[in-house]
């Protein structure tokens, strides 16, 4: 059967409440938005993660790299690996001009976390419900293919259970049938849950996912602005507080209207 793969990260985090259900969002630590990401290749991916972990070799073996404590401390742990929270400004140059390079695509779906908007429409069932919603919004446009499709996905403790996954599949049906009543579909969908540094190609969904994360978190758009050419598609859920509020942005806009923001936590 034909396969289309898929690589999934996310950027932010889920997180609502604290103890005793107390609202944290834009506390230290915690997003104002969460974001889901997904990036396909239409180039041979064994080459492109060959290229990647040429490119890791290249950072490992530099004098210039010597020391610094975000690469030290993954050789000492598990290994090194390009992710863009952590890399310093020059590697993140470094990668961004990788991932220009390549013929890909990425779709995104960014979600205010409003927690009226929230409660309702996850029964306060908490950040996995959260992320199985963001999925299925991710996938809706996706599941009528015809081969099969093969999920790669960051691994995210509880978020990322297959269980939590299998829900957002069966969310995204039900998007696509409000879309389409008359059609009826079973998709098949292959959920493959990795580590980064087990799967390089998930290096460019965290790099494209923090790209957007730094528009609405810190409105600072320049590493967006790079990578624009990569983005086919962003969503953005609960736009303005709105439970149902279902905004699609074009490339330009989001560099219009994406300023940091926080939503309100009433």
């Amino acid at each position: 059967m034909q396969k289309r793969h898929y690589f999934l990260d996310e950027a932010g985090d889920p997180v609502f409440y604290g103890k005793g259900r107390r609202i944290i969002i834009g506390e230290q630590g915690v997003s104002s938005h969460f974001i889901l990401g997904m990036v396909s290749f239409r180039e041979d991916l064994h080459t492109i993660r060959t290229r990647i972990l040429a490119l890791q070799q290249e950072v490992l073996a530099s004098p210039y790299f010597e020391g610094i404590a975000s690469i030290e401390k993954k050789k000492a742990q598990y290994g090194y690996f390009f992710h863009a929270t952590d890399d310093i400004p020059e590697i993140r140059k470094l990668f961004y001009d990788f991932i220009k390079t390549l013929d890909c695509s990425f779709e995104a779906v960014v979600a205010a976390k409003v927690p009226d908007a929230h409660c309702p429409a996850h029964g306060g069932n908490g950040s996995n419900e959260f992320y199985a919603t963001l999925l299925s919004h991710l996938l809706h446009r996706h599941v009528p293919a015809a081969h099969r499709l093969v999920l790669n996905i960051a691994r995210r403790a509880a978020s990322t259970r297959h269980e939590n996954l299998a829900a957002g599949l069966q969310k995204a049906v039900l998007l696509f049938q409000a879309d389409s009543p008359e059609v009826c579909i079973t998709p098949d969908v292959v959920f493959n849950v990795q580590d980064q540094l087990d799967e390089p190609l998930l290096n460019i969904a965290d790099y494209l996912c923090w790209s957007l994360q730094r528009v609405y978190e810190k409105g600072e758009k320049r590493f967006y602005h790079y990578v624009m050419d990569k983005f086919s598609m962003i969503i953005h859920l609960y736009h303005n507080g709105i439970p149902g509020g279902i905004r699609r942005l074009g490339q330009e806009e989001l560099l219009t209207t994406g300023h940091k923001k926080s939503p309100s936590t009433t």
